[in-house]
């Protein structure tokens, strides 16, 4: 299987161009833990997520930033050197050695920088050992027939992930050698970093100092803290010749997992591990632009650190835990960012094993006919404020089904699915339950965001939607109609006939009840707080894109039509149309201004998915004009987050990556449609 490559241009005559380049483009490289490596091209820390190596840990760390950067300098056998990289700092940007920056791609899905110094040129590459918290940085030289010599420079500050740059440690670096292993540790709570150079005449100089004006400058747009000091012990140097390898090695595994696995090595398994993960996906996505989404798809599946009371059940039957990030750098797994991109992370991509164990991971969780919202960094008890999640897990298994015919995971979690619908029909928690009265869902409870629309600032919920939500009632009766055929197929007839009498119930008063005739399109939510809304919204769309189609087909072409004249954009469905009040056209400031825009026309790429679904199924003739409406995601791959795909865009030109730099079911819905309409 050929090699999969995304070149990166460096604009080499628009200098403004070239730096924004440089310092706004980002990479991602992540462990299979939920553990991550990211940075810009130029290698300038402009997040508090920045880092070659953000562990995975157990309750109660969670992620942790445990090798901040490297500085890099090449010294030439005539004593001159040339140091690379960017530096960020208060008093402004420096860049050392990116004139020599030849190239940036991505091979694989794994970063490559090439530096070419006057015919001397060296590549360096990175990986992350999967379910290690390991990260190699391999450099060769390439080209020239001189021996040069590496100086590499390790900065860290350790603290979570989240946290403020300007955290100081409680406790002193703490640097200890014996012959070539070098650790730094700092307090009895926090793990080791353990360093390993390999190459020839690789040693360590001990130059311990602090750099205390780093400046972290998405931060600072951010609204926080933006000022912050690393460490470092010393520096490493290393000899490079011709067709010769040099790696550095930083983990927080035990020694003896990190001698088992030598850089190269590590480096031969990684790359054979994704082309096995390219051979399982679908043949159509092998090659191109569909393989790269294949490869980016990896990045969010994930064996949550220390999970333990879990995985001993799980292991007991056969099973793995599993489950998804819903985005990096700051989410966890959340039920319904799993359910949604269940498709296609695992199901398109052939990782049919995985996704009967995410199912299953999450059929263990189901508590009073929920399963959890997310579980908050570094805990193992997930929160249930969610209205929808457990909804998309009836669509879920059923696209399970579809593609793989597992009817034992059917029967295994069969009772789970029945005690959702009947805590929904009995009503549960956070006012969730069916008005009997008319067969719709309703949701509700003061301070809590429970649909997808879920922004809250301090105790102001962005958009409570307390009533009936368009979608909600979607999902439920899709959610019915599936229950209804898995539990006739079941011979269970009795509860078969009253699940079918609770859906043409729903269904009658939903299309009784949601049509808005003035704006010829669906209201948001019915019985709400202030009575029905008129606001037009994306979440209309799911009444005609799922399975089990609430929306009568006589208003299919009205709503299809006026999502794509008010709401489509080329990079997904803005959550609220312009010309309402309260619409955002930009998501930026702090974090109040952005929550109030998060879901107040700002853009959602994950929402072209029910589109093109409710396109073809009205216009199943038209796969290329829906295929079309991909072409604007498809040249973010290589904006924010080379080989991935942003969270949310700006609601106007020019649709600007804002939020997460990758996210799961961005990347998921992009992938899926992306097969679903190939010529």
């Amino acid at each position: 299987m050929t090699t999969v490559t995304r070149e990166f241009l460096i604009d080499r005559n628009d200098e403004s161009l070239r730096v924004r380049q440089l310092l706004e483009q980002e990479w991602l490289l992540t462990n299979g833990l939920g553990g991550y490596a990211s940075g810009t091209v130029c290698g300038a820390l402009t997040r508090r997520y920045h880092g070659l190596l953000i562990a995975a840990f157990p309750s109660p760390m969670g992620r942790v930033v445990m090798l901040n950067r490297l500085t890099e300098a090449i010294r030439f056998p005539d004593g001159s050197m040339v140091r690379f990289g960017g530096d960020q700092k208060e008093a402004g940007l420096e860049f050392h050695g990116m004139e020599y920056l030849a190239g940036f791609r991505l091979e694989d899905g794994l970063p490559v920088w090439r530096y070419d110094i006057d015919g001397t040129v060296i590549e360096k590459q990175l990986i992350l050992v999967h379910k290690q918290n390991t990260v190699h940085m391999i450099y060769r030289l390439v080209s020239g027939d001189q021996k040069v010599r590496l100086k590499l420079q390790p900065y860290l500050q350790f603290r979570p992930h989240d946290s403020s740059v300007d955290q100081a440690s409680d406790d002193p670096y703490m640097f200890t050698a014996v012959q070539n292993r070098y650790q730094i540790s700092s307090g009895s709570h926090t793990p080791q970093l353990r360093l390993v150079i390999d190459g020839g005449r690789g040693n360590f100089t001990l130059e311990e100092k602090h750099s205390t004006d780093i400046f972290y400058d998405v931060e600072n747009s951010r609204g926080y803290d933006a000022l912050g000091t690393l460490w470092t012990a010393g520096y490493f140097a290393v000899d490079l010749g011709p067709g010769q390898d040099a790696a550095l090695t930083a983990s927080t595994e035990t020694w003896e997992t990190i001698a088992a696995l030598s850089p190269s090595a590590a480096l031969d398994m990684e790359k054979e591990r994704r082309r096995l993960l390219l051979a399982a996906a679908d043949p159509r996505a092998h090659q191109g632009l569909p393989a790269e989404l294949v490869l980016a798809t990896d990045q969010f599946i994930i064996t949550p650190a220390g999970r333990h009371k879990d995985s001993v059940r799980a292991h007991a039957m056969g099973d793995e835990v599993c489950t998804v990030i819903a985005g990096y750098h700051w989410f966890t797994d959340w039920g319904r960012d799993t359910m949604i991109s269940l498709e296609g992370l695992a199901l398109a991509t052939g990782r049919h094993t995985e996704a009967g164990w995410i199912l299953r991971t999450f059929a263990h969780y189901v508590k009073n006919g929920l399963i959890p919202n997310l579980f908050p960094e570094g805990h193992n008890e997930g929160l249930y404020h969610t209205a929808d999640a457990s909804l998309w897990f009836f669509h879920a298994l059923n696209r399970y089904l579809d593609y793989t015919g597992d009817r034992a995971t059917l029967q295994m979690i069969l009772p789970q699915m029945r005690q959702i619908i009947d805590h929904h029909l009995a009503g549960t928690s956070f006012g969730i339950g069916v008005d009997p009265s008319d067969g719709l869902l309703r949701q509700g409870a003061q301070g809590y965001q429970l649909t997808w629309m879920d922004a809250k600032v301090g105790d102001w919920v962005v958009t409570p939607r307390r009533g009936k939500a368009v979608e909600l009632n979607a999902l439920w009766y899709n959610a019915l109609r599936l229950m209804q055929r898995w539990t006739d197929e079941d011979g269970d007839e009795a509860y078969s006939r009253q699940l079918g009498a609770f859906a043409d119930q729903t269904c009658r008063s939903f299309n009784h009840r949601f049509w808005y005739p003035d704006g010829r399109h669906l209201y948001d939510l019915v019985d709400g707080e202030l009575g029905d809304d008129p606001a037009c919204r994306p979440n209309q769309i799911f009444s005609m894109s799922l399975p089990f189609a609430v929306l009568d087909p006589d208003r299919w072409p009205q709503v299809l039509e006026t999502v794509r004249q008010r709401l489509l954009t080329p990079v997904g469905l803005r959550t609220l149309a312009p010309g309402h009040p309260d619409y955002k056209a930009t998501y930026t400031g702090d974090l109040r201004a952005r929550d109030a825009a998060y879901h107040q026309g700002t853009v959602w790429p994950w929402l072209i998915g029910p589109f093109i679904d409710a396109w073809l199924r009205l216009y199943p003739d038209q796969v290329g004009a829906a295929h079309q409406f991909l072409d604007g995601l498809a040249q973010q791959l290589n904006e924010q987050c080379i080989g991935s795909i942003s969270e949310i865009f700006d609601a106007e030109h020019p649709y600007s990556p804002r939020g997460c730099i990758a996210q799961a079911w961005s990347v998921a819905e992009m992938l899926r449609c992306w097969l679903k309409t190939a010529p």
